[in-house]
This record gives structure tokens, C-alpha cells and sequence, in this order.
């Protein structure tokens, strides 16, 4: 790809032709993204209209074929959120169905490990009263309860450009148009991007989305924050012997097959019928180029506490999803003029948890009280200032602080010195003595890889084809499907930098971090010389590549709508 200029590559996120061709709508709230932050926030400001006797035109805008496919997560959840929004979902035909029986944290050595007395864990890491669910089925029907409501919902649009009045404020978003080539041309299929105009836009994309990266960037929204951090999530769901099945069990374990240095660990969900899902998290500041996140997970699945859990089943589907992790110091200003950034956007997770979708769902609840409040001022003002402080008085806030020096002792001390001491912390907090300093993210992920001059290359078994799989056949099963005469939706700001900087100082690592086989060094057919072959078809919507690469090189956008991964159950 050549180099592009950024107002090239701005308009290549667009996808646009003829800006002059759209044509526009316009609501009260305008919201990017059917997640389970984008939901609550729909229903809610319905819920709250019709209680206040209010006209309110809502509209969320889907970059999924259908609500939910886009969706991966563990997922145990909390119900605080959903308690809250509707009191009654368990008299509702909702797929929240198996509630947690049985919790197991073990410490995993190559072909050994040891389960941990629950009596020592901390009371905010326990899943009792929690349930086990496919968050992709939640929003499924959380999206159903929307439209109920009045919602209007449009899965198959990618929003591309964030839209401005002329005072500066956010006016709401464009999609992208449909039929571009690869060479920027209009096809017979072509059709221009809409425009949709509100007053309020909330921006709910989830982990690293390009357009509240930009958002953060443009309002400098921040500014006084530490480094946002992350984690790349894998899953797969497989259907296992009725013997090996325990419904309501939930286990974590650490340990092996990391190194270490790099943080990380599973789970294994036991769900519905004969169902687990299974998933390893590794965190993104890891410090060896050499490293696969997609190997470490095959090669966990070959520990004899797995396979005898595995044994005999078969997998179903299989998913990647970049995680927020920087916590309480890491979260931005929330509100700008003309709208907000809710749930994972912002990054709401509660990291010792591994659960954010409690959180994720009521900032969306927060950002739609503080809306309807402005709408029952009659104020022309649209800058919500009040979700930023309605958050700062919220169970999220409060709940985050608690757990805010976690992250940064495994980071500072490692995964067992900086566990034990993080243990303490939250113990301490359980008893109401809080530390009275805050520890900071001193790093951005993409800078904490060391040279691969420094590093031992790593070499992963190859899959058995039984407990462990290839990235192709892996892929296959996340029904991910891209046209491929479209422009890449993985940009590159200079194309020359990764065999002339990524390739010599980390030996690219887009080539292992990349749990899709996105990114491969190849040799050109016509000098023989090394160069990046990137295979978008294949992306699976992670973002891993957006925060890894050590060179903030790629620059990751939406694709036409309605493509990427079809997740089914996940």
C-alpha cells in the first residue's frame, strides 16, 4: 500500500466517493454501536421519555450483520446494571439462564497444578450470584427489547466519520459507502453513506473503536490520565461429553504456558447444555516479540486439567477481542460537545473481575438519565457535562477505585509477587482500608516490547488437530467473511515500516500477535525481497494490531457494513 497522507487516509476510513450524494436523518440520540452499553442506554432513555411524557427518537447504528455477531465475551456477568434497567428480566424470555454453582482458581505448572482455597480469595473476585451467558445471545434480546420500546436499530452500517457543527461540536456520524474498490472506484454496487444528525451521540464501539480513538484524540479527552491499557481475549466454545459437564462451574487458572513476565490467564465456563466456553487472556504489555497469544491458547489447552475436560467434545466457534484494562486511572473524559463515550469505549472493566458488562451497561444507563435531564432543562447546551459527573458519584467509579493499583502491581512485580501483593490490596479494601496512593500505567503497550536481539525465539507445538488447531481452520469457525475487492480496512500510514523498522528491530510481530493470520512476511514474486502481505479477509475485528504494533503503524477502520465475524453463541 502506498503512503497516505492523513486527510487521504481519513477519507478511506469513509470509504467515500461523493460526500454530496448522502442523505441525511435526524433523531434526538444517535447511538454507535448495539452493544450491551449502546442497548442499556437506548432502553433506558426510552423507558426514562415515556415516564417524563417525552417525544425521543432514538436510533443505534450496527456495523455487525446482525445485533450481537460482533459480540465476545467470557462472559460471567454481574446483574447490578440489569436489576436496575429492568426489574424484571427474569420473568422475560432472556437467555440468562445458568447461574453460577461452583468457583476454582488454580495455578498451573507444565503437567501439574493446584487449586486455591477459595477461603483466600478475595470477596469481589467470587462469581456467586453471577451467571454464566452468551453475551452475544444477551444483546440479542436486549436488542429485542429495544425495538419493543420504540428503538430503531440498524445492524449492517459502519459508522466511518464522526460529523461537526460549525461550533466545534460532534453533529453525529456518516456510514461508509457500499461498492468502493480496492482502487478507490465506484462499482455497480455502489451506494453512498447516510448521514445521521442528533444532538446527543453516544459513542459505544467497544475496545479501541476508531471512531472514539479519534474523539479521545480530537476533544483531548485524556489529557491528565495515565496510558489506557489492554489485553487481547481468545475464546472458543466447544460441546463436551455429558460426563464432563458441570453446569454452573466456573474455573480461572494462571501460570502455565506463560513465561515469565507476561500476565495472563483462563477460564473454562460451564453453560447451558454440555456447552463451556473456554478462553485465554493475555495481557498486551508483554515484553518478548517472539510471542503468539493464539499458540499460548492451543498450547493451555493441551494441560491434563483441560484435556480431560475436553476430551472427546467438539469445537464449535472460536473468536478474538482486545480488552480494556487500565481501570479507574486510565478512563477519559467522558463527555465533549454533542455527545459521550459509554461502556467499553471509555473502558469500564473491572480487571481483578475480568467483568466489565455490569459497568458497561449502566454508564449507558448514566449517559440517558443525564440526557433526559438536559431535555427536561430545555437547555440548547449539548455538552454533557453531567454524565461526567454522574459517574464520579457512581458505583462504577467507586467500585474501580477499590481495584485500581491491581493492574499496575502485576505489571510492576510480575505475575506472582505483583498477584500476592494485589491479594493484599484487595483484602484491605474488603475491610475498609484503602491504599492512599494510586500507581500508575507508566507505559503504553506498544512500547514495551524488547528487541528480538534480546529474546529467545519461541518454539510452540504444532496443533494435534484434537485440543489444538491452526489460526486458518480457527478462523473458519468465526464465519468471518470480508469482501475482498474493498479498500483495507487495515491502513497503513507508511507502508515501508514494517520491513524496514518492525522486521529487523521485533521480527514483526504483527505475525504472531495477529490471532487471525492477518499478517504474513513474505517474499515478492518480483525482486524476491521480503514484504507484508496483509490478508484482511481474515480479520476478525480484535484491534490487537491498532495497540501492538511498535511503530503505531496500523491504523484499524471499519470495513463495509455488515462483514467481519459472525459470532453465534459467543
Amino acid at each position: 500500500m502506498d503512503n497516505l497522507p492523513l486527510n487521504e487516509l481519513n477519507a478511506r476510513q469513509g470509504q467515500v466517493l461523493n460526500p454530496a450524494a448522502r442523505e441525511s436523518m435526524e433523531y434526538d440520540v444517535l447511538i454507535v454501536g448495539a452493544g450491551p452499553a449502546g442497548l442499556s442506554a437506548a432502553i433506558q432513555l426510552k423507558q426514562l421519555a415515556q415516564k417524563n411524557d417525552l417525544e425521543l427518537s432514538v436510533c443505534v447504528l450496527e456495523k455487525a450483520s446482525e445485533v450481537g455477531a460482533h459480540i465476545l465475551s467470557g462472559a460471567v456477568i454481574e446483574t447490578v446494571a440489569l436489576d436496575r434497567l429492568l426489574p424484571n428480566w427474569q420473568e422475560m424470555d432472556s437467555p440468562i439462564k445458568t447461574k453460577v454453582k461452583k468457583d476454582k482458581l488454580s495455578y498451573f505448572g507444565k503437567d501439574w497444578s493446584f487449586s486455591i482455597p477459595q477461603i483466600l480469595l478475595p470477596p469481589l473476585m467470587k462469581n456467586h450470584g453471577n451467571y454464566i451467558v452468551s453475551l452475544g445471545s444477551v444483546c440479542k434480546w436486549l436488542g429485542e427489547v429495544a425495538e419493543g420500546l420504540g428503538v430503531e436499530i440498524y445492524p449492517g452500517f459502519s459508522a466511518a466519520e464522526v460529523l461537526f457543527n460549525d461550533d466545534g461540536s460532534v453533529k453525529g456520524v456518516a456510514t461508509g459507502d457500499m461498492g468502493v474498490s480496492r482502487e478507490m472506484e465506484a462499482k455497480d454496487s455502489w451506494e453512498a453513506g447516510m448521514e445521521l444528525h442528533a444532538k446527543f451521540t453516544l459513542f459505544s464501539e467497544g475496545t479501541r473503536g476508531s471512531l472514539s480513538k479519534f474523539l479521545i484524540d480530537n476533544f483531548n479527552l485524556s489529557e491528565g490520565k495515565d496510558f489506557q491499557k489492554y489485553a487481547i481475549g481468545l475464546k472458543e466454545v466447544w460441546e463436551i461429553k455429558e460426563e464432563n459437564f458441570s453446569e454452573g462451574l466456573v474455573e480461572h487458572s494462571m501460570g502455565w504456558p506463560l513465561s515469565d513476565g507476561t500476565n495472563g490467564g483462563s477460564f473454562l465456563y460451564h453453560f447451558d447444555k454440555n456447552l463451556v466456553s473456554i478462553g485465554y487472556v493475555i495481557h498486551l504489555n508483554y515484553t518478548n516479540p517472539y510471542a503468539s497469544p493464539f499458540d499460548e491458547f492451543q498450547q493451555f489447552k493441551t494441560h491434563p486439567s483441560i484435556k480431560k475436560t475436553l476430551i472427546g467434545g467438539k469445537r464449535l466457534s472460536y473468536g478474538a477481542r482486545a480488552i480494556t484494562t487500565g481501570g479507574y486511572q486510565s478512563v477519559p473524559k467522558l463527555n465533549f460537545p454533542g455527545g459521550a463515550l459509554i461502556g467499553c469505549s471509555a473502558g469500564f472493566l473491572n480487571y481483578p473481575k475480568i467483568k466489565g458488562t455490569h459497568n458497561a451497561m449502566e454508564s449507558g444507563m448514566l449517559a440517558a438519565e443525564a440526557i433526559i435531564e438536559k431535555k427536561l432543562s430545555e437547555e440548547e447546551n449539548n455538552d454533557l457535562e453531567n454524565y461526567q459527573l454522574k459517574y464520579e458519584k457512581s458505583r462504577i467509579f467507586k467500585e474501580l477505585k477499590k481495584v485500581r493499583n491491581v493492574k499496575p502491581y502485576q505489571s510492576k512485580y510480575g505475575p506472582l509477587l505483583g498477584t500476592l501483593l494485589s491479594g493484599l490490596d484487595m483484602w484491605l479494601s474488603t475491610f475498609g482500608f484503602t491504599m492512599p496512593f494510586t500507581l500508575n500505567h507508566k507505559k503504553p503497550d506498544h512500547k514495551t516490547l524488547r528487541k528480538a536481539s534480546e529474546c529467545e525465539e519461541i518454539e510452540y507445538p504444532k496443533p494435534d488437530g484434537e485440543f489444538s488447531f491452526d489460526k486458518l481452520s480457527s478462523v473458519f469457525l468465526s464465519n468471518t467473511n470480508h469482501e475482498e475487492d474493498q479498500p483495507c480496512h487495515l491502513t497503513l500510514k507508511d507502508s515501508s515500516l514494517p520491513i524496514s523498522f518492525n522486521l529487523p528491530e521485533y521480527a514483526e510481530p504483527a505475525q504472531r500477535y495477529c490471532p487471525a493470520g492477518v499478517y504474513e512476511i513474505i517474499k515478492s514474486s518480483e525482486n524476491g525481497e521480503n514484504c507484508l502481505q496483509i490478508n484482511a479477509q481474515n480479520c476478525v475485528h480484535c484491534k490487537t494490531c491498532d495497540i501492538k504494533d511498535p511503530s503505531q503503524n496500523i491504523n484499524w477502520v471499519a470495513p463495509q457494513g455488515g462483514e467481519g465475524p459472525l459470532y453465534g453463541g459467543m
